[in-house]
């Protein structure tokens, strides 16, 4: 129980500095938004389509927050590096599981957050409509999904937080292990849009195996993230 309670207390401990280090530096708010929105606009300008970009409104909007996740994992694991955080936590003693629950909570606020406005601006550009029987899919979606990207980057980001190329390395890594994520918050949010004539119940399929994927990386994660930065 005291293992518990520690954990817990060091998970809030972490989360609550990395979400204090980003409101003051708003480093996400300040370029990891206007990069996201860049990317779809970008989109909307390439397909120039607007019977495409409703089809795929799903995945341009995973894929932009993908490409956010690789910088917000990059800056979460820098600014600890940088000045030492990440090693004085370990040699302090904190639970390892709390320091990688920690950091996995913060970055899912910021992707969730992120998200947010990432499916306001599909639906301004894209013309996508989601109604009310879709609306409990897609916030099922964007939690199981949201966590899953975070749990994975979190332990890819302290299994690359000491190694030269960090930059390179990390995508390289990450990005084919969350390709099942991407798939299946793809599919799950083209049910909850209706897009290509895919009914709401399609998508709750993806929804468990996205529960699945989060589930066997955070707890893959709490066991050996310890490990992993020790290195």
């Amino acid at each position: 129980m005291s293992t518990q309670l520690s954990l817990g207390r060091v998970a809030w401990a972490v989360a609550a500095k990395d979400l204090r280090i980003e409101l003051r530096s708003r480093v996400v708010i300040n370029q990891v938004f206007p990069f996201a929105g860049l990317v779809m606009v970008m989109f909307a300008f390439a397909l120039d389509n607007d019977d495409v970009l409703t089809r795929v409104a799903g995945g341009l909007v995973w894929l932009a927050t993908l490409f956010s996740l690789i910088i917000i994992i990059q800056r979460s694991f820098a600014v600890d590096t940088a000045d030492g955080a990440l090693e004085a936590q370990r040699v302090a003693g904190l639970e390892p599981a709390g320091i990688f629950v920690g950091k996995a909570l913060a970055v899912m606020a910021q992707l969730v957050t992120l998200e947010i406005m990432l499916f306001v601006a599909a639906v301004v550009l894209y013309r996508v409509q989601l109604h009310v029987d879709g609306v409990v899919l897609l916030v099922t979606c964007v939690v199981s999904a949201t966590a899953g990207l975070s749990f994975v980057g979190t332990l890819y980001g302290g299994l690359t937080a000491g190694s030269r190329g960090r930059e390179t390395l990390l995508p390289l890594l990450m990005l084919p292990v969350v390709a099942p994520v991407l798939i299946g918050a793809t599919r799950a949010t083209e049910s909850a849009f209706n897009s290509g004539g895919a009914a709401v119940s399609d998508g709750w399929p993806w929804v468990g195996v996205l529960v699945v994927f989060a589930a066997a990386f955070g707890l893959g994660g709490i066991l050996s993230f310890g490990s992993l930065i020790e290195e």
